[in-house]
């Protein structure tokens, strides 16, 4: 037995989410079924993590295990493509492993970064790919923000109510805030993310760089613990999984 990495772009904006699920489209089923097509035997990936309903992704890693080596990496992925790519989904590389690789228990760290395009007009090009915005954020206030969230937490406040993780505790390593012309993008590294963590944290610093929120209310959430007090979460077409740190 062999066992595969696969790193995969998509367009999560027609998909339920990463993870297999009964009566709902989902990139896992969709790239499970073109390689035990293209394998001639059942297939079962294993994905480093969800990524929600509408979410992207430039660099998902999940492995497969199959009984005969594949020799020629680059035939392999141009026949997978040419069925992925009418999905909207692409894998990008595969690469051999030890079989005690793990897609999702070996990552040391996840990326993920938030676009948010800020300006008057409303876009067409990245339509459902970034969270339009006219109100105006302050960039510098956004920056010192964020500095308030970078650390271990108890995140509570900024997780879904239907979040399974067994602790709301988690070590942000870094929020980086950057414009560039008329986008803020937003990147966010932790070994592991609970469910709508960034969305809710993105919500939550939209608020205080339209200044409707002070960086003190911003704490307050944070303290809180408590769901209730959190901004709405961003849309879910603005979050890309940006990297898998092994």
């Amino acid at each position: 037995m062999f066992r595969f990495q696969i790193i995969i772009e998509y367009d999560g904006t027609k998909y339920s989410g990463w993870q297999s699920q009964k009566n709902a489209k989902s990139i896992q089923k969709e790239i499970e079924k073109v390689l035990s097509r293209i394998l001639k035997s059942k297939v079962n990936i294993s994905g480093s993590g969800r990524t929600d309903a509408g979410v992207h992704s430039y660099n998902q890693s999940a492995h497969f295990d199959h009984k005969i080596l594949i020799m020629n990496k680059n035939k392999f992925i141009s026949s997978v493509n040419y069925f992925l790519n009418k999905k909207n989904i692409s894998i990008k590389k595969i690469i051999k492993k030890k079989m005690n690789f793990h897609a999702r228990y070996s990552a040391k760290e996840r990326e993920y970064e938030y676009i948010i395009l800020n300006r008057d007009a409303p876009p067409i090009l990245d339509k459902k790919k970034v969270w339009y915005l006219r109100s105006k954020l302050d960039i510098k206030i956004l920056k010192k923000a964020a500095k308030k969230l970078v650390g271990t937490h108890n995140f509570n406040a900024f997780r879904s109510t239907n979040c399974q993780a067994k602790s709301p505790i988690r070590t942000l390593k870094r929020i980086k805030i950057t414009k560039k012309k008329e986008k803020i993008i937003f990147i966010l590294r932790s070994k592991s993310f609970l469910k709508n963590q960034v969305r809710s944290i993105i919500g939550c610093l939209k608020y205080v760089g339209e200044q409707k929120w002070t960086i003190k209310d911003l704490e307050k959430v944070l303290k809180s613990k408590n769901r209730n007090n959190c901004a709405p979460p961003a849309p879910a077409h603005g979050l890309y999984l940006s990297r898998i740190i092994y």
